[in-house]
């Protein structure tokens, strides 16, 4: 009879799944544990906004298997992906779930989570910088402000039943609003915001590839946010904050665009 060790050892190897935040795209904002456990993964399935830099760090031999998911554009089935981190699991391996900014942050980190447990399969998390907090450092801008902003809230304009969040009452709020996946119909939504009670000349900041070498911004005033996105050619992936805190941004080169003449903001000096 073989001992209980023996039967251990000659037992097929038992995989897991990583649920891996890589942050907003700069290698520099991964975390230390996020590096250590994509470091000891075998496969890695990794979304369209993680860094290419980031992809560098994978140790010789790592499979990379780009399952990109981008509104509006031909993405990787949310099934497929689903199956293939169960399937390289099975089979014994470590699997990185690689996600741009926090897979818990509009990552959909819950129900794959959920979905892998389900089935037998171990699934654990990394938290990573999403790109709505990582727009503070940035820009130079406080997303809470004493006497400004009492607190932030993240929000999506894009949900897949096509509900929205409830505007009148974020208005209401006196909160820094920060906004995912906007960008698509920004006319529409400033028209939504300026009914709900926004006010017209309210502070917004537009932020493509967050953190990025290719960030591109503009702030100005919700009146003109459509006409800003449209005349300075920004587009997604892109989030937009919104709130008097946005008028307190340090950053060197950042400058309101509020129509018709410029309207400077502090300047780190």
């Amino acid at each position: 009879m073989k001992s209980s060790i023996e039967d251990t050892t000659t037992s097929p190897a038992k995989g897991r799944v990583w649920l891996v935040g890589a942050g907003p795209g700069d290698v520099e904002l991964l975390t230390l544990k996020a590096l250590r456990v994509l470091r000891l993964c075998e496969v890695w399935l990794v979304d369209d906004l993680v860094g290419r830099d980031i992809l560098e760090l994978a140790r010789p031999g790592t499979r990379i298997i780009e399952v990109g998911k981008r509104g509006g554009c031909t993405s990787t089935p949310q099934e497929f992906i689903l199956r293939l981190m169960e399937s390289h699991a099975r089979q014994g391996r470590t699997v990185a779930r690689v996600k741009g900014g926090d897979p818990y942050i509009f990552g959909r980190a819950g129900e794959e989570i959920a979905w892998l447990t389900e089935r037998g399969i171990e699934a654990q998390s990394v938290s990573g910088i999403t790109a709505g907090l990582a727009v503070a450092g940035a820009l130079g801008l406080p997303l809470t402000h004493r006497g400004v902003a009492r607190g932030v809230t993240l929000v999506t304009a894009h949900t897949a039943d096509g509900t929205q969040p409830d505007w009148q009452a974020l208005a209401r709020s006196g909160l820094s609003i920060v906004c995912y996946m906007g960008m698509s119909k920004p006319r529409a939504l400033a028209q939504q915001w300026l009914e709900a009670g926004f006010a017209p000349t309210l502070p917004v900041a537009v932020v493509q590839h967050v953190s990025c070498a290719t960030q591109r911004h503009a702030c100005t005033t919700l009146e003109h946010l459509a006409a800003t996105i449209e005349a300075q050619g920004l587009a997604s992936p892109a989030i937009i904050v919104l709130g008097e805190a946005v008028r307190h941004a340090q950053a060197q080169g950042v400058a309101f665009q509020a129509a018709p003449q410029a309207m400077p903001c502090a300047g780190r000096g």
